[in-house]
């Protein structure tokens, strides 16, 4: 027999999947460069929900939802009635930061499988780059030096992962896939892919890090998350390991890794996101030798798959049922 609450999800599925449903009327908040992308996905795969800039609203009061990324500190003061917030990617740090965000509106993050899937595949090459050492290859290939290297199975590889949400368990489920040894930090110790070994707590992380031949970081930003890529957690790491990081920019204490790496403590790091954004050109990250940087760009939520889950979660209202990817405020994710 079904559940109640699998009832409501069938039924919220599919109004969404049946529309046009009632009109809504949508405001988009942040840099109109980046939101102007939504337009156009939103009129194709959610066609009721009327996307518009603040500034093109004539009745602020007939808006019931937000999409926003990075909305300023007055973003939302003008819309009293709304009913449904969401983010356009995952993170929601930049939303929660905004001092007018309403305290009794559900704010949801873009969580669906292909997300994941993207992150998952993008991990997975810099975890092979790492391991396989293919910079060592292109450094050979640039001074014509044939030379080949010893071989490590994947089963003889440790590798830590900071993060047990829906992007760490993609990830994890790739890696255990491969055969490599898997170590899983979060804060609960729960939801844990079968096969990989679990830690949380300060003495969790602490044994996590020394496990961790490969460190790859998926946390969230919170205030215990904040600085934890540090000079003692790098300490604690086998010499020699490598360091993937993909959470937020916030995570990492620059200085620390910069050190860590020109001692030889850390091997090599490979960079997704940054505490300032885009990367200053003369900063020291570029034309390091063992870091690799990516533009903020491990994976996406596409504009269509914004507009579907946001049509999702809007039906679902309807019917009494709360986003699949509700943010717990309190947590920060």
């Amino acid at each position: 027999m079904q559940t109640m609450a699998s009832d409501v999800s069938e039924t919220a599925a599919s109004q969404a999947a049946n529309a046009p449903a009632a009109p809504v009327q949508g405001v988009l908040l942040g840099d109109p460069e980046i939101m102007a992308t939504y337009v156009d996905a939103f009129a194709k795969h959610a066609p009721h929900i009327r996307l518009a800039f603040p500034e093109a609203i004539e009745d602020p009061a007939s808006v019931t939802f937000a999409l926003a990324w990075d909305p300023d500190d007055t973003a939302f003061t003008p819309f009293p009635n709304l009913r449904l917030i969401s983010s356009i990617a995952a993170g929601v740090n930049g939303i929660l930061a905004s001092a007018s965000l309403p305290a009794d509106v559900p704010l949801m993050r873009i969580a669906g499988t292909a997300q994941g899937q993207m992150m998952a595949g993008f991990v997975t090459w810099h975890v092979l780059w790492h391991h396989r050492r293919f910079g060592d290859y292109l450094a050979n290939q640039r001074r014509t030096h044939w030379e080949r290297r010893p071989k490590r199975d994947a089963r003889d590889v440790r590798v830590g992962l900071l993060g047990a949400g829906k992007m760490g368990g993609a990830v994890a489920q790739a890696l255990l896939a491969l055969g490599y040894d898997v170590g899983v930090y979060s804060r609960s110790g729960r939801n844990l892919p079968d096969g990989a070994e679990g830690f949380h707590g300060e003495e969790g992380l602490s044994q996590l890090a020394a496990r961790s031949e490969i460190l790859i970081t998926l946390l969230p930003l919170t205030p215990e998350t904040r600085g934890i890529l540090n000079a003692d957690l790098f300490a604690r790491m086998p010499s020699g390991a490598a360091l993937i990081h993909v959470g937020r920019g916030e995570h990492l204490i620059e200085a620390d890794l910069l050190a860590a790496l020109d001692s030889g403590q850390l091997s090599g790091a490979s960079l997704d996101v940054f505490a300032v954004e885009p990367l200053p050109s003369t900063h020291a990250f570029w034309t390091h030798d063992k870091i690799v940087v990516t533009p903020h760009d491990a994976c996406d939520s596409t504009p269509a798959q914004v507009a579907q889950e946001a049509a999702t979660a809007l039906a679902g209202l309807d019917v009494g049922e709360r986003p699949a990817s509700l943010v717990d405020r309190d947590a920060g994710y």
